[in-house]
């Protein structure tokens, strides 16, 4: 059996951002506030810390600064995925040489790739780095999805340990579990899911949720596998409502929306992101304050 990199919540971080670049000085207090609050890992340069319009240098500062803030008091995930497979072998060397728990690969996305394609790429990634490999599925963003056989040949690889779920298919998920029990840790890469994926033996949750609750939502898992079904069960159905108004928008502009209104830096994206409308903006607001959030 492999290790297990985490078990509970991962927060997929958001990268405070200005005009001029990275916000250092928030991210370092919103890091402290995550490990503070009990996080059981957190997640760099993801999807949700808008890792595809980092430059290649920011993405390699950002990287070894969550390292060293962090400094080894939970596990830091870097995101180091890419459509150019070299470029993700290089970026998940340099995430290995700076001390970095393990490495989250999302499929390649635009040119896609077959089955086959993934197997090769994936493993191209494993075996060049030293630390564990976190598949990364998430076919409504990449156009590409990764089939439980596909999971089951991957999971024999030494360095690939667990898989982010994030295809929304319960059923799936369900195979990938019956075809590499025992090989392959699986993650819920939707916060709608967080209960259903561990009953299927899932170890836990890389959260968008968490940004704002990271007590809440590592607690949902704890108690789960402490045995309280029912607690989970229903921290899980009261949190919906404030789930979907996340994701009512393309992530990350709905989280980076409510982490401004928290005080962690500016409502600032990228483009093609923008940021979010008002329409959406106060119903997001009032679920924060009905969750119990000082806004």
């Amino acid at each position: 059996m492999k290790n297990t990199v985490f078990t509970g919540a991962a927060t997929a971080i958001v990268t405070p951002m200005t005009k001029e670049g990275v916000d250092y000085v928030t991210y370092e207090r919103l890091i402290e506030w995550q490990i503070s609050s009990g996080i059981d890992a957190i997640v760099a340069a993801g999807t949700t810390g808008e890792g595809p319009t980092l430059t290649d240098e920011e993405h390699r500062e950002l990287l070894k600064f969550t390292v060293d803030k962090v400094n080894g008091r939970v596990p830091v995930i870097a995101g180091t995925g890419s459509n150019d497979i070299s470029y993700a072998v290089d970026l998940s060397k340099y995430a290995c040489e700076i001390g970095a728990d393990a490495l989250l690969v999302v499929t390649p996305y635009y040119n896609k790739a077959t089955q086959n394609g993934l197997i090769r790429s994936f493993t191209d990634i494993a075996d060049a780095s030293t630390k564990p490999v976190i598949l990364y599925n998430v076919p409504s963003r990449t156009g590409c999805n990764i089939l439980p056989e596909t999971c089951s040949v991957l999971a024999d690889h030494p360095n690939i340990c667990a898989i982010k779920e994030a295809s929304g298919n319960i059923s799936q998920i369900a195979k990938t579990a019956q075809l590499t029990e025992g090989r392959l840790d699986i993650y819920s890469g939707n916060d709608d899911q967080i209960v259903p994926v561990l009953s299927l033996g899932g170890k836990g949750v890389i959260s968008v949720l968490s940004n704002l609750l990271p007590a809440e939502t590592s607690e949902m898992c704890h108690s789960y596998m402490r045995g309280d079904v029912e607690k989970s069960r229903r921290m899980q159905l009261d949190y919906l409502d404030l789930v979907d108004a996340l994701f009512c928008e393309v992530n990350p502009i709905p989280v980076k929306a409510a982490m401004a209104a928290m005080g962690y830096g500016e409502d600032y994206l990228r483009l093609p992101l923008t940021p979010m409308e008002d329409k959406h903006r106060e119903n997001l607001y009032a679920l924060m304050r009905k969750a119990g959030l000082n806004i």
